[in-house]
């Protein structure tokens, strides 16, 4: 029998996050009729309206907006939802079951007891759980680099996460730092608003939007690429710190294409090397990054054809891609006051921050050790990151089966006096 610090409240099932994972697992706790309390610092789905820019619109199609009890039924199932439209989106499917949240409730520290369970310390006060799940997601901090104070105060430098508009921004050009999706799609947002912008290009892979008459993420879908065990990927765990293909959801849906954008006029760099006051240079890594992002997209392409040749599937032929714009000369400097550049947005990514979890699961450089959201400290479990499990883990298609499994490790967990959550509750467990 455990013995929680008979002070203060007590809940068999803490989740903290508010989110669409928290709130799946928090469904699948509900129809199971155990009692659980969400805790969430701002407000159901607030990053969705707190880190996105007014144009944002998800990447993957609405009719993979599916979460357990709950989908999307709206007229676009084809379409892509904007920022708003997700932001309700979640927030009804916590009303649709009436999820148990605070808001407004900030955990600020997390300890194992030495009996077993857990006590949380936040902004409401204390509890104790007998289980605990961080439902916050992996992105937590945004990244600013260190050289950015090298830059004149007069530059005005943001995070992707604080980018709204390009009406937002003081007037002059700007420069974006990063090529990942926000990075691709804030500088297509800003080109597409008039603004000269000049963009410093990674090494992030890019997808076609549509391929052989469907949105590739369908055929990918079919083809159970979004299942596939993170163990079982090339390179194994080490793909959770791969970036994302970029690709876009706006105006129905189309190709970034940085080429296309160069010709249009947009100035395009390598890796950003140095930085000074009122000056950059860059690495000369442009040609061999726009070409390896090309690779990427043909090499999913070849793939789909053969599942199409495979399956026997009536599928429209259609010609492959053909570079329209190769820099003849790469530019490895950049003056910011002759390029009229006054604005930096910083697209560099988050990294995680976990510091207020005082339990031994944690690697070197502060990730969760995990294997499939289940740690080593009995009772403690992860939920709605990136690569938790799979691809699909990071999409609102892959949470519900994450969810589940979790949930029925959950309620084999014995409570307090010894006998399982799921025999408290006298309910069936769900099936992943």
């Amino acid at each position: 029998m455990r013995n929680y610090e008979s002070s203060g409240e007590h809940h068999d099932v803490v989740i903290i996050g508010a989110g669409q994972a928290g709130l799946s697992l928090s469904w699948y706790l509900t129809q199971s009729g155990v009692g659980h309390v969400l805790l969430e610092r701002s407000g159901v789905a607030a990053d969705w309206k707190q880190r996105r820019w007014d144009n944002f619109t998800l990447v993957t199609p609405n009719w993979q907006c599916r979460l357990p009890g709950y989908a999307y039924s709206g007229p676009a199932p084809d379409g892509f939802m904007g920022r708003d439209e997700v932001y309700d989106f979640v927030r009804g499917y916590a009303a649709s079951f009436n999820a148990p949240v605070r808001a407004g409730v900030e955990v600020t520290e997390l300890c194992s007891l030495a009996g077993g369970g857990f006590r949380i310390t936040s902004t409401d006060g204390a509890m104790t759980a007998g289980n605990v799940v961080i439902a916050t997601g992996g992105y937590h901090r945004p990244t600013m680099p260190a050289v950015a104070q090298k830059l004149d105060a007069a530059v005005n430098q943001i995070h992707s996460a604080d980018y709204r508009s390009a009406e937002a921004l003081p007037e002059g050009a700007v420069l974006v730092v990063g090529s990942g999706q926000s990075g691709a799609q804030i500088a297509e947002d800003l080109h597409l608003a008039g603004r000269q912008v000049h963009l410093a290009v990674g090494s992030a892979p890019r997808v076609a939007r549509f391929y052989r008459g469907r949105d590739c993420v369908a055929w990918l879908h079919d083809m159970g690429t979004y299942d596939v065990p993170v163990e079982s990927q090339p390179g194994g765990l080490s793909k959770r710190e791969k970036t994302n293909h970029y690709v876009t959801g706006r105006d129905g849906g189309r190709d970034i294409d940085l080429r296309r954008f160069a010709l249009e006029g947009m100035k395009l760099y390598g890796r950003l090397d140095e930085v000074q006051a009122d000056s950059l240079t860059f690495q000369p890594t442009l040609e061999a990054a726009l070409d390896g992002a090309d690779s990427v997209a043909e090499s999913i392409k070849d793939i789909i054809d053969a599942y199409i040749s495979q399956a026997g599937i009536e599928a429209p032929m259609e010609d492959r891609y053909v570079p329209v714009w190769k820099p003849d000369e790469e530019t490895t400097s950049l003056d910011l006051a002759a390029a009229g550049i006054t604005n930096v947005v910083w697209a560099v990514g988050f990294r995680s921050d976990y510091s207020w979890v005082k339990a031994g699961t944690f690697d070197g450089g502060g990730y969760p050790m995990h294997s499939r959201g289940v740690t080593s400290v009995p009772g403690l479990y992860f939920l709605g990151l990136p690569w938790l499990h799979t691809w699909g883990s990071g999409r609102f298609a892959g949470i519900a089966r994450d969810a589940a499994y979790l949930a029925d490790v959950v309620l084999q967990r014995p409570t307090a006096d010894g006998a399982r959550l799921l025999d408290s509750a006298a309910k069936q467990p769900v099936t992943a």
